[in-house]
């Protein structure tokens, strides 16, 4: 009996752990909309720089998409809970959407694909690996997943040297912008305090 009890702990521990609070909510949700902000600026301020690299290479305007990742990566990073990076790119996305837009609805598409692009390396790591490793690779599987969705709903005439080129710039601009970027955020707020309540702040507040 107490055998069966004991090997029975670190299941319920691990379900503890993975379960979601409602601070987990809460500030998941403040996470998405500070995030869409960013995406809301980014919506007009890209134009110009894309055009730019756009006309060096196409496709390469890929390395423009970064900001529009970070969203998944951050609250991946702070509430280590299955469905947040997700959560957190996909309400991001809708506001975006809702505010304004020059992709209408189909924003929140790419929010889902760049969502899950994160939450299935998040979800590899078995949600227990935060690191600027796990990061940056959750930064690149949301750009993966949005250059894929981006080729499929904007660009299906596209060659293959554009496609290429373009899912391996939405890939690295993920990667380096949401997944470093992404980390560093977290780092930051860790370092102030802010994120006392999670473990995210607790391990960031050893290392500082």
């Amino acid at each position: 009996m107490t055998a069966s009890v004991r090997s029975d702990t670190p299941v319920r521990s691990s379900g503890r752990r993975l379960k979601w609070r409602v601070v987990d909510i809460v500030v998941a949700s403040v996470i998405a909309v500070a995030c869409a902000v960013i995406f809301i600026v980014w919506n007009t301020a890209h134009s110009i720089p894309s055009s730019v690299i756009g006309a060096m290479l196409p496709g390469l305007s890929g390395l423009l998409a970064g900001p529009w990742l970070i969203a998944g990566v951050i609250g991946g990073l702070i509430v280590r809970k299955p469905g947040a990076a997700l959560y957190t790119e996909v309400v991001a996305a809708t506001i975006s959407a809702l505010i304004g837009n020059e992709w209408g609805p189909l924003t929140i598409l790419s929010g889902v694909a760049q969502g899950i692009g994160a939450e299935i390396i998040l979800a590899l790591f078995l949600f227990r690996r935060f690191d600027l490793t796990a990061a940056l690779l959750a930064g690149a599987g949301a750009g993966l997943g949005g250059g894929i969705n981006d080729r499929i709903s904007w660009y299906p005439g596209a060659d293959l040297p554009f496609t290429v080129i373009y899912i391996s710039s939405t890939t690295i601009s993920g990667a380096v912008l949401a997944g470093i970027g992404g980390w560093a955020i977290v780092r930051g707020l860790a370092a102030t305090g802010a994120l006392n309540r999670f473990a995210a702040g607790r391990t960031g507040a050893k290392r500082v």
